[in-house]
């Protein structure tokens, strides 16, 4: 079973930057999509932003213009550059994959806490 391991969270002023970090344990060419969902303290979870395989990318609205979806297949890792970071930012991150044979996993997340 793969493992999805997140880091790079922390404590960050507003207006400040972040890079998160999804360490795979398997080759991630195996994945349809991976990408990156926050749960704020008394909300749902939900989607920040999604790769695919072939590099297409989408964003939550909220995240558009100051969010960066990467990947490095050679590192079997994600990451979410996180630029101009706003309190409402302030969630724990997960990190997501889709396999081609339709499961999916989950890290154990990530906090991000922004200051104003």
């Amino acid at each position: 079973q793969v493992q999805l391991v997140e880091s790079g969270g922390g404590l960050v002023q507003a207006g400040g930057s972040l890079r998160l970090s999804c360490a795979a344990s398997k080759s991630i060419f195996s994945f349809r999509t991976m990408g990156w969902y926050r749960q704020a303290p008394g909300k749902q979870r939900e989607l920040v932003t999604a790769i695919t395989s072939g590099g297409s990318t989408n964003y939550a609205e909220s995240v558009k213009g100051r969010f960066t979806i990467s990947k490095s297949n050679i590192k079997n890792t994600v990451y979410l550059q996180m630029n101009s970071l706003q309190p409402d930012d302030t969630a724990v991150y997960y990190c997501h994959s889709v396999f081609y044979s339709g499961d999916n996993a989950w890290g154990q997340g990530t906090q991000v806490t922004v200051s104003t």
